[in-house]
Parts: structure tokens; C-alpha cells; sequence
């Protein structure tokens, strides 16, 4: 099995910065693909951004630019650098990656853009 377990979420300011981890169980080597989800108030939740297996990534549109997503082997990590924050950013944030052919994700950590 595979845990998933994110943090950094918090409140910021429209324009701000925030940088979230997500600490996987054992090493993320294994762990392919990884991404990031998030759920918005009243909205469904939607995909943000994927780190694939051949090295590549992508985004969804709106985030394309300010969000870098990551890894880092060392410390068993996936990381979402988000810069120029808005308060449409605002949601639960989620970790997900798939072991051995199965999709597994986080609990969550919320994300508040706001003045």
C-alpha cells in the first residue's frame, strides 16, 4: 500500500505564494504517475497538474505558468510551487499517484486565496 499525506496549504493573498508537499510512503520512484487535484467550494473536483513517466509534465490551463509541479527522489516528495495565487486557487488541494497500477491519494490541505 501507498500513503499520501500533504501539507503547506494556508491562507494567502491574491498574488502570493505557497508551496505544497506531498510525503509518500516508501520511495516515489515506483510511484508513476503523480499529480496534483484540486475542489474548489460548491465545484467538482478537477485535475491541476501531472508529472509523468517519461519526465514530462502538464498542467490544466488556468494554472499553466504559475504552478510547477515536482519531485524529489531524496526525500520520497511531490511538491506543487504556486506563484500569482488567485482567489479562484482557493480549494482542498490533492495528492495522487499510482503503485503498481492503482490509483492512491492524500487526505487533502486546504488552500485559501484571499485579501
Amino acid at each position: 500500500q501507498v500513503q499520501l499525506v500533504e501539507s503547506g496549504g494556508g491562507l494567502v493573498q491574491p498574488g502570493g505564494s505557497l508551496r505544497l508537499s506531498c510525503a509518500a510512503s516508501g520511495s516515489i520512484v515506483s510511484i508513476d504517475p503523480m499529480g496534483w487535484y484540486r475542489q474548489g467550494p460548491g465545484k467538482q473536483r478537477e485535475w491541476v497538474a501531472i508529472s509523468i513517466s517519461d519526465g514530462s509534465t502538464n498542467y490544466e490551463d488556468s494554472v499553466k505558468g504559475r504552478f510547477t509541479i515536482s519531485r524529489d527522489n531524496a526525500e520520497n516528495t511531490l511538491s506543487l510551487e504556486m506563484n500569482s495565487l488567485k482567489p479562484e486557487d482557493t480549494a482542498v488541494y490533492y495528492c495522487n499517484g499510482y503503485w503498481r497500477g492503482r490509483p492512491y491519494w492524500g487526505q487533502g490541505t486546504q488552500v485559501t486565496v484571499s485579501a
